[in-house]
C-alpha cells in the first residue's frame, strides 16, 4: 500500500468488520491504525473520548484503554498485538523483517516502559505528585540519544525502510516534542529531529490521523483502512 490514504466511508457498512475503538490522539491508538493503514486490512472505526469511554467498549475491554479491537468472539486490545495482526495478513513494506534483520524489539520495550515514565510525568506533570518536569524531560532526553545511536548510520531505526519499531515508536517521540517543541527542537539529536519530522510529514501518518465523529454521541461508524 505504501502511502496510499486509508479509505474511510460513511453509509453502509459491512457488519461483519472487526471493531475498533480508537481515539485519534493517542500514540497507542495512532500505532494500531497505521499498521491497520499499510496492511489494507478493514475495520469498522468506532472514535471515542477517553474522557467518555462507551460501555460497549468497557464490556469488552475493562481496562479502558485504547486501541481495542473486536474480531469475532477475540478482543485484542493491546496496540503492538493489533499491530501483528494487521501486519500478519499483509506486509507490504516489509515493517516485520526490516533491512539489518533487527526488528527493534528491545527499543519498542524501552519506549513503552521508561520512556513512557518519563514522558508522562514531563507533559503532564501536574498530574503526579512531587515530578520535576526537567528532571524527567532529561530521564527521557537519554531515550532519544538510545534512538540516535540507530538512526547514525540508517535512516530508519531498522534500515533504510521505516518498520514496526519506526511506527511503534515514533508517536511517543512526537508526545515528547510537543511538551516543549522549542526545548525539542534546540536540543534533540539532529537524526531523532530529521527522522521525526519525515515520518510526521508522512501522506500514512496524515492519513490516520483524520478527524471522525464521537460514536457514542452520533452512533457514527467508519469504514477504515482497504486497499
Amino acid at each position: 500500500m505504501g502511502e496510499e490514504a486509508p479509505k474511510a466511508t460513511e453509509g453502509a457498512l459491512v457488519t461483519n468488520l472487526p471493531i475498533l475503538y480508537s481515539f485519534r490522539r493517542c500514540p497507542y491508538a495512532m500505532r494500531a491504525r497505521m499498521a491497520i493503514a499499510v496492511s489494507g486490512r478493514r475495520v469498522r472505526l468506532r472514535e471515542v473520548l477517553l474522557r467518555d469511554k462507551p460501555a460497549e467498549m468497557i464490556a469488552a475491554s475493562p481496562k479502558g484503554t485504547v486501541p481495542v479491537l473486536i474480531v469475532g468472539d477475540n478482543v485484542i486490545d493491546e496496540s503492538l498485538a493489533v499491530m501483528d495482526w494487521a501486519l500478519a495478513k499483509n506486509d507490504p513494506e516489509g515493517w516485520l523483517a526490516p533491512d539489518d534483520g533487527e526488528d527493534g524489539a528491545d527499543l519498542i520495550a524501552a519506549c513503552d516502559g521508561d520512556f513512557k515514565h518519563h514522558l508522562d510525568r514531563y507533559k503532564y506533570a501536574t498530574r503526579y505528585e512531587d515530578a520535576d518536569p526537567e528532571t524527567h524531560r532529561a530521564e527521557g532526553a537519554k531515550f532519544l540519544e538510545a534512538l540516535a545511536a540507530r538512526l547514525g548510520q540508517r535512516q530508519h531505526l531498522c534500515g533504510a525502510k521505516r518498520s514496526r519499531a519506526d511506527i511503534a515508536i515514533f508517536p511517543f517521540v512526537r508526545q515528547f516534542r510537543i511538551a516543549d517543541e522549542a526545548w525539542f527542537d534546540e536540543h534533540a539529536p539532529a537524526s531523532v529531529r530529521t527522522w521525526l519530522k519525515g515520518l510526521m510529514g508522512s501522506e500514512l501518518f496524515a492519513s490516520v490521523m483524520e478527524k471522525y465523529p464521537q460514536w457514542k454521541e452520533t452512533g457514527e461508524e467508519v469504514v477504515f483502512g482497504g486497499a
